[in-house]
């Protein structure tokens, strides 16, 4: 049987002491990574600009992965959590430049708020390590 590795990144801590959940959990090869905003940590807000909030939670998603030894191109599943979906477009945009083919499978579903104030997206993904 596969062990558990919870997976923190530097400057993540705060997640698993404040909010008590880990930014993933690595077992076996598969590795579950928690949402991830597009912030830049406690005390910051989230940029007013769609496109720059994606980015930085695409960049959030790095950090993860990276943390766990893994790469964008590792990952098999995206789940995305869109307030409202008028910034589909803009989103499907910054995502191409950190998914390249063969895409993982995605689901985008639309949500009346996030856990963040200003928040427009949350981005889930499933990799194999």
């Amino acid at each position: 049987m596969s062990k558990r590795r919870t997976i923190i990144p530097k400057g993540m801590e705060f997640y698993y002491e404040q909010f008590h959940f880990a930014p993933a959990v690595r077992v076996g090869k598969m590795l579950y990574c928690s949402g991830q905003l597009g912030w830049a940590g406690p005390g910051k807000t989230v940029p007013a600009d769609p496109k720059e909030q994606f980015k930085l939670a695409f960049e959030n998603v790095g950090l993860v992965l990276a943390a766990a030894g893994a790469a964008f191109d590792d990952i098999v599943e995206i789940t995305t959590f869109h307030v409202g979906m008028q910034h589909l477009a803009v989103f499907s945009a910054v995502k191409a430049d950190f998914i390249k083919q063969p895409y993982p499978a995605w689901t985008a579903i639309g949500v009346s708020e996030l856990a963040i104030p200003g928040a427009l997206v949350e981005i889930r993904i499933t990799a194999r390590v």
